[in-house]
């Protein structure tokens, strides 16, 4: 129950990042309808986390063990008729861009990554795709229960704007495919394990109990006892991988932490895809490029 309660929240998540970019992206090359359009729908999708989490952005909800709190009364519905409305919506996104002269001289040819250079840079996520690399941590090495889920993982086949573009339209149509099939299949249950050395306990019983007590205060003091030793783990984030490797010696903090940000690697590309291009195109190439310079900034 509790992991697809976090799939549905990544691939919600998914189309909301999908929607910033795609918004910004057309806006940099003209097309200012669709900013509004797509800005629309990620107001619906950010009053929805907020139900969910007590946040509109930074929402803060997974936890080890579990999530930190369980769907309110009618969530699934509303989530349900989201995706109802958002998929025709997506539709007349489409209409408005895919076969429109302007969006494609704007981005068609433009910015083209051949499959070779996408892997000799690093690059993931619907960047790697859009050059026709078919990797999709979902599918080749599933977390969450993402194995069980029927999607497809669409590919570009020229590696230039127009392609990494069509690529996330579809993403996002996928995306709401594997959230109705996780809340048609919902069983029910605990949001998470009940393990009081793990999961903070529930605040009734801090109140009234001095062994729930003294966990919660372990827990926030010195965090999660693991174990020694190292791992390392990679997640479809929309922007790419987005992985952790941690080492550690025992107790509650990390002997040693790196985070591969995807944003921060896909743009190493950068200097060898403009060479050539119009300075005209810079935008259109960035845009498709679709990075959060919150994660580049090392």
């Amino acid at each position: 129950y509790k992991r697809q309660i976090r799939v549905v929240t990544s691939e919600l998540a998914r189309i909301s990042a999908h929607l910033l970019g795609l918004g910004a992206y057309t806006m940099d090359v003209g097309a200012l309808t669709v900013f509004m359009i797509t800005f629309e729908e990620r107001e619906k999708l950010y009053m929805l986390f907020e139900e969910l989490t007590g946040a509109r952005f930074t929402t803060s909800y997974s936890r080890i063990g579990g999530v930190t709190r369980d769907m309110p009364d009618g969530w699934m519905d509303r989530v349900l008729a989201f995706c109802e409305q958002f998929l025709p919506l997506l539709d007349d996104v489409e209409a408005l861009l895919t076969r429109n002269r302007i969006w494609f001289d704007r981005t068609a040819d433009i910015g083209i990554i051949s499959k070779e250079d996408a892997i000799a840079y690093g690059l993931t996520g619907p960047n790697m795709r859009g050059s026709g690399v078919d990797v999709d941590l979902r599918r080749d090495a599933p977390y969450s229960g993402y194995e069980k889920y029927d999607f497809e993982v669409p590919l570009g086949e020229n590696g230039d704007c127009y392609d990494r573009y069509a690529v996330r339209m579809e993403e996002m149509r996928q995306s709401a495919k594997i959230i109705r099939q996780c809340l048609d299949k919902l069983p029910g249950g605990p949001v998470s394990i009940d393990d009081g050395k793990t999961v903070l306990p529930p605040k009734d019983k801090v109140l009234s109990s001095m062994e729930e007590l003294i966990h919660q205060f372990m827990l926030v003091t010195q965090g999660v006892n693991v174990p020694s030793g190292e791992v390392y783990f990679g997640a479809e984030n929309p922007k790419g991988e987005l992985g952790f490797y941690i080492h550690s010696i025992g107790g509650g903090t990390p002997n040693r932490m790196k985070i591969r940000a995807p944003s921060f690697v896909n743009l190493s590309v950068l200097p060898y895809l403009l060479k050539g291009e119009m300075m005209s195109d810079v935008v259109a190439i960035l845009g498709s490029i679709d990075f959060v310079m919150g994660e580049s900034d090392r």
